[in-house]
């Protein structure tokens, strides 16, 4: 029952099929958890071999994971509920307030031989293991993330209604979808709003970065300002240099589940919302999928999907790295996805 994917472990229940299931009382579910972490804690006061540690900071790392998907879940069911109840009560109504539009310019990344790949002390995905050297061309990358009102010019000047901007799969979505905003967008009586956690329906920050849009979406709107969005080799150089003390966005932990305006310490790169890149989701040189079930947690997804990177307002604080490659299929936007602009210089 508990087997998602992992086909080296044998014969599972098919995940289309979970819903059958009758769940346990929430007491029940108490009760197991403690009997579980019982017994880890005495089977770690035993001491363990080193691979068994391994596996266990692997498996805490993943539910952390989980909890990140859980916010996005949780927004999913209220924010499509014709109600729009808030997850969470807004005690100051002053914090929702319009925040200030900052201007954009531009980052400038010399030509040269960069590092890639996570090689600092701590722990870190398979899939950001295999360190390697890219050359990359003088290009500029956007000081912070794209706005609602920077996007919504994008929605006014008819955006979604023009093929030229999309790539074909993103084309056939947008028209079979029937899609014309971003996520959580709604216009009433002529005036914009936006679902959040915090607030529930809320009128359309302009200067807050815009989020819960797809890969099409990003491509499209960067290709209608004549630029395009950075590769993930550019996105993680310009971070180490621009963002070195690693400074972090607004996390959950502040109470707060939106992506907050720029900050000027860091340029957004870390920790507000999560940012399309133009690369495909694929191995690293060197990279090998470590042996058994392990090996399948994300060498076999590396077709089909795109990569994000530098956190989002809901990832866990230690997961906020510059090396850490998120990924989903491009037409998915339920996770808090933004994106910032590239150009050649």
């Amino acid at each position: 029952m508990f087997n998602s994917y992992y086909e080296s472990v044998g014969e599972r229940l098919i995940r289309t099929d979970r819903g059958n299931l009758t769940r346990p009382a929430l007491k029940e579910v108490m009760t197991y958890r403690q009997y579980v972490d019982g017994h880890m804690d005495s089977l770690l006061e035993e001491g363990v071999a080193d691979e068994v540690l391994t596996l266990l900071e692997l498996g805490l790392q993943h539910e952390q994971q989980h909890q990140e998907l859980l916010f996005y879940d949780i927004k999913y069911i209220l924010g499509h509920n014709p109600l729009f109840p808030a997850y969470l009560k807004q005690e100051d109504p002053q914090a929702l307030a319009p925040t200030e539009v900052i201007e954009s310019d531009f980052l400038n990344v010399e030509e040269g031989i960069y590092q890639i790949g996570h090689h600092q002390d701590g722990f870190c995905f398979d899939n950001e293991k295999g360190v390697h050297r890219v050359f990359l061309h003088d290009f500029a990358i956007m000081d912070r993330l794209v706005t609602n009102g920077e996007y919504l010019q994008f929605v006014e000047d008819g955006g979604y209604k023009n093929f030229r901007f999309w790539l074909s799969d993103g084309w056939d979505w947008v028209n079979r979808e029937n899609i014309e905003t971003p996520d959580y967008w709604f216009k009433k009586n002529g005036q914009w709003y936006y679902y959040s956690l915090k607030g529930g329906l809320q009128p359309l920050d302009l200067a807050a970065p815009v989020t819960h849009i797809s890969y099409y979406e990003a491509d499209a709107y960067a290709k209608w300002k004549g630029m395009r969005l950075p590769t993930e080799f550019e996105w993680e150089v310009a971070a180490n240099i621009y963002a070195q003390e690693l400074t972090m966005g607004n996390f959950m932990e502040s109470d707060h589940c939106n992506p907050v305006a720029k900050q000027s310490d860091n340029y957004q790169f870390l920790g507000d919302a999560w940012e399309w890149t133009s690369s495909a989701y694929l191995p690293y040189p060197y990279y090998e999928a470590p042996e058994g079930a392990v090996g399948e947690y994300n060498g076999k997804f590396m077709v089909n999907q795109m990569v994000l990177r530098g956190g989002s307002c809901a990832t866990p604080a230690n997961h906020v790295r510059s090396t850490y490659r998120n990924f989903f299929h491009p037409h998915l936007r339920w996770m808090f996805s933004g994106l910032r602009l590239a150009k050649h210089i």
